[in-house]
């Protein structure tokens, strides 16, 4: 049997006569269209929503809106690749109604309206709660590392610039000694070989120089780390090493795994921002209590403090970091605690009194010892300290043994977590391509994450409800 054939290319083809017959009544593009113009983008702090009386017209911002909204939900997010989107996408024309804006004006309507494009995705977040898509009980909190526009090279701490000026003194100083040997020979030979010399030192020298700078302004600014291309951008571990980027936060709800609140910052660690994203997430949930479930990252009693203090019940596992457990010697999870009678007993059975209390790094600190380490038969197993072992505890540890009795009595939610905060991430990175950020500045990637967030949403919604309840919903 013959192949298929195609059409000839000078054939004359009958094409419906109007772009909406090529856009389906279930196609997204739709619900963007509608969602968009349900929006009071004034409001919201688009500019020029309202049209000059003179000059030129500009585009209106609901246009360019859709256009971004279009091409995050589609993998599509640079300016160049939205403009030639314009010019050879049917569902683009039909969305813009056959505008066809240059790269220039769409790069710079987004720079334009940083924080109009966040709360965009908060009016869908409210959206998505009206239409009870969220279960408001429980969240999951967790952050990744997404890349910034900066490249490790050129990203430095106060070490990496001392061993790359101790390692520039170094070749400087051989190559000195080389050329006093060639001074010392003699040897019209060696010229050519002393001329090469030279210029591998003033190489170093501009390098040199260049570090210099760059430690100087390391300290004026105060800060652990400079990036010279993305200011706002750090240096944080991810995995098994390192990348140059920022911290994004996210806290899914439970019941269909959408984004409740995001947020994204520079800090390295996860450490802090327990008690800030489970208060974004009270709120866009609009619930008085919540439970939060997070990984051991996160796990920090004055974060757990307040937590609690504003309706929100935490579920961290306890990491095990003591240096003890790494020397082989008893933990304090070997120790137990009376909280009637306030004091410790050891594996040998002593008990440890409470001492003193004092301040340290901000934090109410308890001390507790016993006598009886002078004579103690397993002392050499307990501690390496002369004056025998002693515990501290913070005044409000008691919050946090609540959170591990909670922690065992319902081990479900903490087995939730890497489904439901995991399961975002994976999607956003690879299924959609946007691991990484085109813009530089924390305002501006902020702006460009709540985009990436919104498009997820929007995903799964799509796949929930379908498009036509969406569009029933915004009419």
């Amino acid at each position: 049997m013959p192949h298929l054939q195609g059409v000839s290319r000078d054939a004359v083809l009958l094409f419906p006569p109007t772009l909406d017959e090529y856009i389906t009544a279930d196609n997204p593009a739709r619900f963007v269209d509608a969602f968009v113009d349900s929006l009071d983008l004034q409001a919201l702090g688009f500019q020029r929503e309202l049209a000059a009386t003179e000059g030129r017209p500009a585009y209106q911002p609901g246009d360019l809106l859709k256009l971004y909204l279009y091409g995050y939900l589609n993998g599509v997010r640079s300016s160049r690749r939205l403009e030639r989107e314009t010019q050879r996408n049917v569902e683009v024309m039909w969305l813009l109604k056959k505008l066809t804006p240059d790269h220039k004006t769409i790069a710079d309507f987004r720079k334009d309206n940083l924080a109009a494009m966040q709360q965009v995705c908060r009016e869908f977040t409210r959206l998505c709660k009206e239409l009870e898509l969220f279960g408001g009980e429980l969240v999951a909190i967790d952050g990744s590392k997404f890349l910034a526009v900066n490249s490790r090279q050129r990203n430095y701490t106060p070490e990496k610039l001392r061993r790359a000026l101790k390692e520039i003194d170094k070749k400087v100083t051989r190559y000195l000694a080389e050329l006093d040997e060639q001074d010392a020979q003699e040897q019209t030979v060696t010229l050519v070989a002393a001329d090469e010399l030279r210029t591998k030192i003033a190489r170093l020298r501009v390098r040199q120089e260049h570090y210099q700078s760059v430690q100087a302004q390391l300290e004026q600014g105060g800060q652990p780390q400079l990036s010279l291309t993305d200011p706002d951008s750090r240096s944080m571990p991810a995995g098994q090493g390192t990348v140059v980027g920022y911290n994004v936060q996210t806290a899914v709800d439970a019941k269909h795994k959408l984004i409740a609140a995001h947020e994204v910052t520079n800090a390295v660690t996860d450490q802090d921002q327990l008690a800030p994203m489970a208060q974004q997430a009270k709120q866009a949930l609009g619930v008085e209590t919540l439970d939060a479930t997070t990984d051991k990252g996160y796990y920090d009693g004055e974060q757990v403090q307040q937590c609690l203090a504003q309706g929100v019940t935490p579920y961290i596992p306890k990491p095990h970091t003591s240096v003890n457990q790494q020397r082989g010697l008893y933990t304090k999870e070997d120790f137990t605690y009376d909280r009637q009678r306030d004091l410790y007993r050891c594996p040998a059975g002593a008990l440890l009194d409470f001492r003193f209390e004092s301040v340290e790094r901000g934090r109410a600190t308890r001390y507790y010892a016993t006598p009886a380490c002078r004579t103690c038969a397993v002392r050499a197993r307990c501690t390496q300290n002369k004056g025998g072992r002693r515990i501290t505890r913070w005044a409000g540890e008691h919050l946090l043994d609540d959170m591990a009795e909670r922690v065992k009595a319902h081990p479900e939610i903490v087995a939730q977590r890497k489904a439901l905060s995991e399961h975002p991430f994976g999607t956003i990175k690879r299924a959609m391509g946007q691991g990484y950020f085109l813009m530089k500045g924390l305002l501006k990637v902020r702006a460009e994450m709540s985009l990436t967030v919104l498009a997820y949403n929007l995903k799964r919604v799509l796949n929930i409800l379908g498009v036509p309840k969406l569009i029933a919903a915004v009419a």
